[in-house]
C-alpha cells in the first residue's frame, strides 16, 4: 500500500461512509512513475535518518523534502521549525537542488518522519510553486493513493509574482501540463544546444525515458530553457552492452564505448543489460524560443 497521511486515511472513511461527498482531484493527476516513487522514498529516508524528534513529538526537524531535476538528478532537505515561520522541507529541497546547478525541476514531495506518509504542501509553498516552477508537479496524497500533480492545479486560477513584474495577471496556460499541451518534449542538458543546432548531434540515448515518432520538442535546461522544434524519425531498443560505434558517432562522440561511459553520467546505475531506446531526430528550427 502507498503511505499516505492520517489526514487522508480519516478522509478515506468518510467517504467510505458517504459523510464526504467529494473531493477535488485536478485533472493532471497521474498515479506516480519509478522515478517519482523514488523521489518518495529519498524524501522517506532524509528524514528517517534525521529527524530531530521521537514519534508523537514535535520537533525542529521532522519533514524530509525531495525535489527531481529536469535531468533527473535528485536532492534534498529537512524542514527548520522556527516560531517565526522557518523553511518548509521542499523549500530546502530546492535551494540545495540551486546550489548543486539544477535550474528546471521536474517534481517536488514532502514526507513526514515516523511513517506518516506523504504530506500535501502548505499554502505558502504551493504559492512558491506556482511563481517559480509553474509546470514542475507535487505529488500529494489522495483518497485513492499518491497521485503525481501539475503544480498549478494546486491553486486553482492562481496569479504569478515574479521578480521582474510583481503580481502577474492570471494566467491561462498556467492551466496547461506543459508535457500535454503540444508535441512529447525530449529534455536535454544544455551543455548539448549547440552540437544539436550545428548538427553533429542527431541522436540521443535514453534509460527508461520513451520517446515516439513524429513532432517532438526538444528542451534544453537552460535558464531560461531553450526549445527546439524537431521530428523524432527513428527509436530503435536495444541493450547498453549492444551500442555501436555508428550510435557514438551520431552523438557527436567516436566510440560506443565512449557513449557508454557518457551515460553513466546521466544513469549512473545503468548495467550492460539494460535496455535503452536510441532515438533520432532531425532538427526543424535551428533557432529556438526561450
Amino acid at each position: 500500500m502507498e503511505p499516505t497521511c492520517k489526514a487522508w486515511n480519516a478522509l478515506g472513511r468518510l467517504l467510505t461512509e458517504g459523510k464526504v461527498k467529494k473531493v477535488y482531484v485536478p485533472s493532471s493527476a497521474r498515479v506516480l512513475d519509478d522515478d517519482e516513487r523514488e523521489l518518495v522514498e529519498l524524501a522517506r529516508r532524509t528524514i528517517d535518518a534525521h529527524t530531530d524528534a521521537g514519534p508523537d513529538e514535535d520537533g525542529i526537524h521532522t519533514v524530509g523534502g525531495a525535489v527531481m531535476a529536469a535531468d533527473y538528478r535528485m536532492f534534498a532537505g529537512v524542514n527548520l521549525y522556527h516560531f517565526t515561520g522557518g523553511p518548509c522541507a521542499e523549500l530546502v529541497a530546492l535551494g540545495a537542488a540551486r546550489a548543486q546547478g539544477a535550474r528546471q525541476m521536474r517534481c517536488i514531495v514532502a514526507v513526514g518522519n515516523h511513517g506518516r506518509g506523504v504530506i500535501g504542501p502548505c499554502g505558502r509553498d504551493r504559492q512558491v510553486f506556482v511563481d517559480y516552477y509553474p509546470t514542475m508537479r507535487v505529488i500529494v496524497p489522495t483518497p485513492a493513493g499518491l497521485r503525481s500533480v501539475l503544480a498549478a492545479d494546486l491553486m486553482p486560477l492562481a496569479q504569478r509574482w515574479t521578480p521582474e513584474a510583481g503580481m502577474n495577471g492570471l494566467d491561462p496556460s498556467l492551466c496547461q501540463d506543459p508535457e500535454t499541451a503540444g508535441p512529447p518534449i525530449i529534455r536535454f542538458n544544455p551543455r548539448y544546444l549547440e552540437v544539436v543546432r550545428s548538427g553533429a548531434k542527431t541522436k540521443t540515448t535514453r534509460f527508461r525515458d520513451p520517446a515516439q515518432l513524429g513532432p517532438a520538442r526538444l528542451v534544453f535546461e537552460s535558464d531560461p530553457e531553450v526549445v527546439l522544434s524537431a521530428e523524432v524519425t527513428g527509436i530503435r531498443h536495444c541493450l547498453v552492452s549492444d551500442l555501436t560505434n555508428q550510435d557514438a558517432q551520431a552523438e557527436g562522440l567516436t566510440t560506443a564505448a565512449e557513449l557508454r561511459e557518457g551515460l553513466k553520467g546521466h544513469y549512473p546505475d545503468l548495467a550492460g543489460t539494460d535496455e535503452v531506446d536510441v532515438i533520432t531526430f532531425q532538427i526543424n528550427d535551428k533557432t529556438g524560443a526561450a
